[in-house]
């Protein structure tokens, strides 16, 4: 599951940030904003999926669809939600197209502004630039 979100989120950082990216394993250790949606996959398993960016990533975001130079911390965390929301909602079209355990999401909600330490099962962080991007995946116990 964590690998279309991954796919989506390389498409996120070529298609509309327009920069170069890496992927590493595991979270930033950067203070982050962080929000998360609920996944119920048709094999009847339950998920949070988890976006942690830095605020160098989110301001990049701001600056890409309202064209901010620098957006106050009210304006990065709607754009945390939305970005969530682009995100895992491409992810889900592309679990769709390949029947790869397809899945339906919730509305995106905002945690905290912090470190990220919430248990996961599995994460990945991108970078462009200096400027992080963390996918984290974790398995609900229902």
């Amino acid at each position: 599951m964590l690998e279309t979100i991954q796919e989506a989120a390389k498409n996120f950082c070529i298609h509309q940030i327009r920069e170069d990216h890496s992927i590493k394993d595991g979270i930033t250790d950067k203070r982050t904003l962080i929000a998360y949606i609920g996944l119920d996959a048709q094999n009847g398993k339950k998920y949070r999926a988890y976006i942690a960016s830095d605020f160098e990533f989110m301001q990049k975001v701001s600056k890409l669809f309202l064209e901010e130079d620098e957006s106050d911390e009210e304006t990065l965390t709607d754009m945390t939600l939305e970005t969530a929301n682009l995100i895992i909602g491409s992810a889900k079209v592309l679990a769709e197209e390949k029947g790869d355990n397809p899945y339906t999401i919730t509305t995106p909600s905002f945690e905290k502004i912090g470190v990220f330490d919430f248990p996961y099962d599995d994460a990945k962080t991108i970078q462009v630039g200096e400027s992080e991007l963390t996918l984290a995946i974790k398995e609900l116990d229902v």
